[in-house]
């Protein structure tokens, strides 16, 4: 599938390294590089409701992982998924009277033209769930043959059996277990199973925390036939067959909001590890959620702050990248008018001052120097907002200098 128009990201004259990122696996900062060519894989949308603001947060801090390996000389391969059939969008289809299809087809072109404005990287691969369902139902086969999955009666008989993963055989054909991902412990990990849509009392599993691969038709949803029978894949299988496609075992950076950790993260990498026999990533990131009005903002709650009204209303899509950049991405923090006011501000200083060169400014090159250290140390954003408030506060010698290094590294241009 098409994903959107690239920006254009300028060089940088001089050297830079390849970024250190906090890896929720090993609860630490290591070196996000594996070779020339870094990977990445970022978890897309579920197209019923895009894009609200902890969209715009997440997809923007990958943004700025992929700029840091541009600067550091690296090739960049990025995917992403849509998640184009799945139950929310099966509900929010039926409550609205539209159909599935066109309903995701409506936010995928939204999403796409919120990117754009916003001046996101896009993938080089950009993959819907829709695209590749015989891929997935051929790795859901080989689960059972290797019997990491198993069959689950449904209610009715008539229907076929669901097939869920077996996470316990699992950690024993591949190098994870539950819970290397996340860290959690078992009573948290049953939490978020049951609140991020995991069914732990399913009659007929073998473990609470066994996830659904492969659900079997069922007469009122959309269906196709497959290697393991008429029905749908599961949530986390498609994710893991789409970045094995892609960008192959041990990539560089798997990356998506903290709610992501456990299940999605935790049993995509189990999946994965069990299919091939080698880790996921080999760095699991995760950006923080954004708030409005005191609550977690999400599609489930309805307060949304959408990209795409903020523009229509004449918002400047830097100062949205500003607002957004002025928090650290693992940050939980609440969207309000102030934080926009602020962005909007910073964005009038700066073209303001970066216009044109100060005799006695700040030495550009230092500039540069000291933007490249901040971002370096696990995306640093505040920090290299603030290096360059203090630069437009004094000046700079070589203005288009600073200018380029804002487009190219914080994707904003002046």
């Amino acid at each position: 599938m098409k994903a959107w128009n690239r920006p254009l990201v300028p060089t940088l004259p001089g050297e830079s390294l390849a970024p250190c990122l906090y890896d929720t696996a090993t609860d630490g900062l290591v070196e996000a590089h594996t070779g020339d060519i870094a990977r990445l894989y970022v978890c897309g949308i579920t197209p019923y409701d895009a894009t609200h603001m902890g969209h715009a947060a997440t997809y923007l801090a990958y943004d700025t992982l992929q700029r840091v390996w541009l600067d550091a000389g690296l090739e960049v391969h990025y995917a992403q998924n849509i998640t184009d059939i799945d139950d929310p969008l099966l509900e929010r289809a039926a409550a609205t009277g539209v159909d599935w299809r066109d309903l995701a087809q409506s936010q995928v072109d939204l999403f796409r033209g919120d990117m754009e404005a916003l001046s996101i990287l896009p993938p080089e691969n950009y993959v819907a769930v829709t695209e590749v369902l015989d891929e997935i139902a051929e790795a859901v086969r080989r689960l059972l043959v290797a019997g990491a999955a198993y069959p689950v009666p449904t209610p009715d008989s008539s229907v076929g059996d669901d097939i869920y993963f077996d996470s316990a055989k699992a950690a024993e054909l591949g190098p994870w277990a539950l819970g290397d991902v996340s860290n959690y412990d078992a009573g948290t990990m049953l939490r978020f199973f049951s609140e991020r849509g995991g069914d732990p009392d399913r009659e007929g599993k073998r473990h609470r925390l066994d996830p659904l691969l492969w659900r079997a038709a069922r007469d009122t949803e959309p269906s196709w036939p497959s290697s393991v029978g008429p029905g749908r894949p599961g949530w986390h299988i498609e994710c893991s067959v789409i970045a094995l496609m892609e960008l192959g075992t041990d990539f560089t950076v798997q990356g998506g909001g903290s709610d992501l950790v456990f299940p999605h993260h935790e049993l995509s990498a189990g999946h994965a590890a069990a299919l091939s026999g080698h880790p996921l990533a080999r760095v699991y990131s995760h950006a923080g959620l954004v708030a409005y009005q005191g609550e977690k903002m999400s599609k489930s709650l309805g307060n949304l702050v959408l990209v795409s009204r903020l523009i229509d209303d004449g918002v400047d899509a830097r100062s949205i990248r500003l607002a957004i950049l002025a928090h650290h991405y693992r940050s939980d923090w609440e969207w309000t008018s102030s934080v926009l006011s602020a962005a909007t501000a910073r964005l009038t200083a700066w073209q303001q001052t970066f216009g044109h060169n100060a005799t006695d400014g700040a030495d550009a090159a230092v500039v540069l120097a000291d933007l490249r250290a901040a971002l370096r140390v696990d995306l640093d954003t505040p920090k290299a907002l603030t290096i360059l408030d203090e630069a437009a506060r004094r000046g700079v010698t070589d203005a288009e200098l600073v200018r380029r290094a804002i487009n190219a590294l914080l994707g904003v241009e002046l």
